[in-house]
């Protein structure tokens, strides 16, 4: 079962329908422009369309079994006395002095650039369950991260 928020459920939702309706319609669409031109023995482009369909079912398939396991997390009943999945916690790196956001988010929602890690992530791992003022040791690839934990909300 994978926990996530409504926002990162209705977005697969939403890339799981834009690879069945538009993407897959178009490579079936290549595949018989390619079967219309002749021998498939030596059609490169036929054996492209093919591997690109491949690859697409493939995609749908992954996605299709995330949502059936899928569980919207409800957000009333979430409170912000300690970390858990959707907490957006202020933290500072006691290390160098600076201040970091983040969310810990389902593996699904997981993007840095939008300040959310997944919850399988080392760091999210060792905030789990942690309390505001709470300091935190964690072993990255760069080495040992001193967190302490300045604000949680939701």
């Amino acid at each position: 079962m994978e926990y996530m928020s409504q926002e990162g459920y209705d977005k697969l939702v939403a890339e799981l329908h834009q690879l069945e309706s538009v993407e897959l319609p178009q490579v079936r669409e290549a595949i018989a422009e390619a079967r219309d031109k002749g021998d498939l023995s030596e059609n490169f482009e036929y054996h492209a369309a093919k591997r690109e369909q491949g690859r697409l079912l493939g995609r749908i398939r992954f996605k299709q079994r995330v949502l059936a396991n899928a569980r919207v997390i409800d957000m009333s009943r979430l409170n912000s006395d300690s970390v858990q999945l959707l907490s957006r916690v202020e933290m500072t790196n006691l290390n160098n002095q600076s201040r970091m956001t983040y969310t810990i988010a389902s593996p699904h929602e997981a993007n840095l650039r939008e300040g959310k890690i997944s919850i399988k992530s080392p760091i999210a791992q060792a905030l789990l369950h942690k309390k505001v003022g709470d300091i935190v040791e964690v072993r990255v690839p760069a080495g040992m991260l001193k967190l302490r934990i300045e604000n949680i909300q939701l």
